[in-house]
């Protein structure tokens, strides 16, 4: 098996949904390949991706444990047919925002790809038709599509069996409409583009889970988002009022309160994803010191220190 998806995340197998999220996006602070130092940030950042989508849906976690506890019957050697699909990675074609992070969840037969053959070759030799098996992958996407949507044109590489039951890896090219308002997680469902059905049965569906693109100071959660905000000291001290651009391409008026604190939070109602329940906006302040360069920079830090003399930022 590839790597163990609880190492990947740092995590035990009973850990819960909130730790399971709390640690996928500490690493993905990390290794997200826009912001990353690490030579191996994109790989990393793949692998956070499929490790978190497996372990974040109850019936992949199952299925996963249930390979972990018994890896004898999934192997890769060709001696039985099987192979892991996650390590099929995805790629987009078309305009607009790219997909990255796309991992092939493909390939689950029942137990393991080589139990799918002899399942498709037990259901072919009898006359009875059979629908095709449902599948499932997830994509990433830039934030700002949650707010326009956005179609893009998307080729898979699936793990499959031809028309006799042997493994083999299909490539097929669709068009995905992805609409606004989608939350971070959320499905969207392409009717018979999943596994071909048996003896004319129908097709199975595919099923795209949508997440968004996230960085340290921008991410989203269910249908929030979370902003941060850089801020002066003497706004964050006064309460001025700053005008920040929204991420659907808007401005908005935003009255920080008196002496705010670093951290702090701000929610601007409803301005989240637009959603069938809307989200909310949140605004994460940062307090920026500007640096002190020149001589009247200086005397303005001293006379700044000579006004609070009473100020003790460390305890005694």
């Amino acid at each position: 098996m590839a790597k163990n998806y609880y190492d990947v995340l740092g995590v035990s197998r009973d850990a819960s949904p909130d730790q399971l999220k709390k640690a996928y996006r500490k690493f993905a602070r990390k290794y997200h390949p826009d912001i990353s130092r690490e030579s191996n940030a994109e790989a990393q950042m793949q692998e956070l991706n499929t490790a978190y989508d497996t372990l974040s849906h109850a019936d992949k976690k199952q299925e996963y444990d249930f390979q972990l506890d018994h890896p004898e019957g999934f192997g890769h050697s060709a001696g039985n047919g099987g192979f892991d699909g996650t390590q099929f990675r995805q790629y987009s074609t078309g305009k607009g925002q790219d997909f990255s992070g796309f991992e092939d969840l493909f390939g689950r037969f029942g137990t393991g790809f080589g139990g799918g053959q002899q399942h498709y070759q037990q259901n072919r030799r009898s006359a009875q038709p059979y629908k095709g098996e449902d599948q499932h992958a997830s994509i990433e996407v830039g934030l700002d599509i949650a707010y326009s949507g956005s179609t893009q044109n998307i080729t898979l590489q699936i793990p499959t069996l031809n028309a006799y039951g042997e493994a083999e890896v299909q490539r097929k090219t669709l068009q995905v409409k992805i609409p606004k308002g989608l939350k971070d997680g959320q499905q969207i469902r392409l009717s018979g583009q999943g596994q071909s059905g048996i003896n004319g049965g129908a097709n199975g569906d595919l099923y795209l889970e949508v997440h968004y693109r996230s960085t340290p100071r921008l991410y989203a959660d269910g249908a929030d988002i979370y902003m941060t905000v850089d801020i002066s000291p003497w706004e964050a001290a006064l309460g001025q009022s700053i005008q920040l651009r929204t991420i659907d391409g808007g401005t908005v008026q935003v009255n920080v309160p008196k002496n705010a604190k670093n951290g702090q939070q701000l929610r601007l109602k409803d301005k989240g994803i637009p959603n069938k329940t809307l989200g909310h906006l949140y605004l994460v302040l940062n307090i920026v010191n500007p640096p002190a360069h020149s001589a009247e920079e200086q005397q303005a830090y001293q006379a700044f220190a000579e006004a609070f003399q009473q100020f003790k930022p460390r305890q005694p």
